[in-house]
């Protein structure tokens, strides 16, 4: 892999500011938005999904409410986006909010770390009869790509709740990096080449003896497919992704020295190769005691390191490719307990969303500060987003049929996503599959336009009017029509069947 050093190699904007010095000029039209549409769906897709194990504080991080009986020690700032303040604990992502889409009503049934966990990496309830794939797994195994020679979905800093293939199969559980940017173990030969290739060969002649009488067990194993893509990756030049040695040390710095800043890096670096889904992790946000301190300490590791990661996938232009997630198996308590922690709390929750065609600047969902916590207060958020819909909108927006059911080992059909996807969260000039949608039903009121209070009482009469509106317009044609929709996410008692209006572009 060829890795720019920014020692030896001019950037684009200097070079051309050079040029510009001596009267030359090489200005082009500007792009049109579908050509850089088909730019970015040109381009290999990637997820960064940045996790915050433990229970990350949505009252210390994306959204505080200093002043309030719930809102703690923690103060807000301002932020690039007007009106819009986070915890004084991430100054470098402030500067990036303009960038990025927040959800701060994200919602969850699931109060213990294992089955929250569980949870969000998948978007599916634990259940004890089946494993379900995480999202970067499914993302992995449905979107392969040959010239990448090492794996495709990696974890770095992995924690014990590691992203798995689940009925997909283990070959798509995360390759795991316990310590980003250390010397990767176990992966070089310890010998020459030609030893290497003699046991190699003779490994084959066992191999083939053993699959000859048994092509079942050698197919369930899939010792020989594990075999070859070691001997691969062993012998591969991409490997040096997951290493620093040639990065400036003010890169370095400014992702910050510690596991998860390197894991950031080494994130952006498989970015470059072609790495499909990766996961960084940061532990320490299980905050049950000293909770002010506690979530400083782990926002004072995070903040230079996304805002950073923000910055070089931009600088790169790579962002527009690639999805960059924040996310947490679920918030913190608004009332502080004796101890001065928070306890768990999935009710609602907050991620940050950034690139991949996801809208910029964009706040969804806002919650009660004055809510207590106490088992009997426990209003939903406004705007409620689940993870199902947020997974289906990625997969969605990667190019993968969320909706696409796979038979399990057991014989049980399973959807990707039990869910459908968001289009509110994504710019408008981004592309998605032929049965993508606007689902006015979820619209957030702000997004609604001109849209009368009265008129939002009848969907189904809004989109005839609608259609009508642009009969004789330049813009395409629209399909009002109904479909039930059940969210198994939900409490039993608002599980019933809901029927969405949409619009079919």
């Amino acid at each position: 892999m060829a890795v720019r050093s920014d020692n030896l190699a001019f950037r684009r904007r200097e070079i051309l500011g050079m040029l510009s010095a001596f009267g030359l000029s090489f200005s082009l039209p500007a792009m049109s938005h579908a050509a850089a549409r088909r730019r970015r769906d040109e381009r290999p897709k990637t997820l960064i999904t940045l996790w915050m194990n433990g229970g990350m504080s949505q009252l210390e991080s994306w959204d505080p409410h200093p002043g309030s009986a719930t809102g703690g020690e923690v103060k807000s700032i301002a932020t690039s986006v007007p009106d819009l303040q986070i915890s004084e604990f991430l100054p470098q992502m402030a500067e990036q909010m303009h960038n990025v889409t927040l959800i701060r009503s994200l919602t969850s049934l699931e109060g213990d770390h294992a089955r929250g966990a569980s949870f969000v990496k998948t978007g599916y309830r634990p259940d004890p009869t089946l494993v379900y794939p995480s999202l970067g797994a499914i993302l992995a195994s449905e979107l392969p790509d040959d010239s990448v020679e090492i794996p495709q979905h990696v974890s770095l800093g992995s924690d014990q709740f590691f992203p798995r293939g689940g009925y997909l199969g283990n070959q798509w559980d995360a390759f795991r990096v316990f310590d980003p940017g250390r010397s990767l173990t176990n992966l070089s030969a310890g010998v020459s080449e030609t030893r290497l290739q003699r046991r190699a060969d003779g490994l084959s002649v066992m191999s083939k003896q053993f699959a000859a009488g048994r092509p079942t067990a050698d197919r369930d194993t899939q010792h020989a497919d594990t075999v070859r893509r070691a001997l691969r990756m062993m012998s591969s030049e991409q490997l040096k992704a997951f290493e620093l040695d040639d990065e400036p040390a003010a890169v370095r710095a400014a992702y910050g020295d510690s596991r998860f800043g390197r894991g950031c890096l080494v994130a952006r670096r498989l970015v470059e190769v072609g790495v499909r889904a990766i996961e960084v992790s940061l532990n320490g946000f299980d905050t049950h005691a000293n909770n002010h301190d506690g979530q400083k300490v782990q926002c004072d590791v995070l903040d230079p390191a996304f805002a950073t990661l923000l910055t070089e996938l931009q600088d790169r232009d790579l962002l527009d490719s690639t999805i960059v997630l924040c996310i947490t198996e679920f918030g913190r308590t608004p009332r502080i307990n004796p101890a001065g922690g928070r306890d768990h709390w999935p009710h609602w929750f907050s991620c940050v969303v950034a690139g991949g065609g996801f809208r910029k600047g964009l706040v969804i969902g806002a919650t009660d500060p004055n809510s207590d916590g106490d088992g009997k207060n426990k209003p939903r958020p406004d705007d409620p987003v689940t993870v199902p819909e947020l997974y289906a909108t990625i997969m969605d927006v990667m190019g993968v049929d969320w909706d696409e059911e796979r038979i399990t080992p057991i014989g049980r059909p399973m959807r990707f996503a039990d869910g459908s996807p968001l289009p509110h969260l994504l710019e408008p000039a981004t592309g998605h599959s032929a049965r993508s949608w606007h689902s006015l039903r979820r619209e957030p009121q702000h997004l609604r336009g001109s849209r009368k209070a009265s008129e939002t009482s009848n969907d189904a009469d809004f989109c005839l009017r609608f259609h009508a509106d642009l009969k004789n317009s330049s813009a395409p044609p629209l399909i009002a029509s109904r479909f039930p929709r059940r969210n198994t996410t939900l409490p039993p008692e608002e599980n019933n069947a809901k029927e969405d209006i949409v619009l079919i572009v």
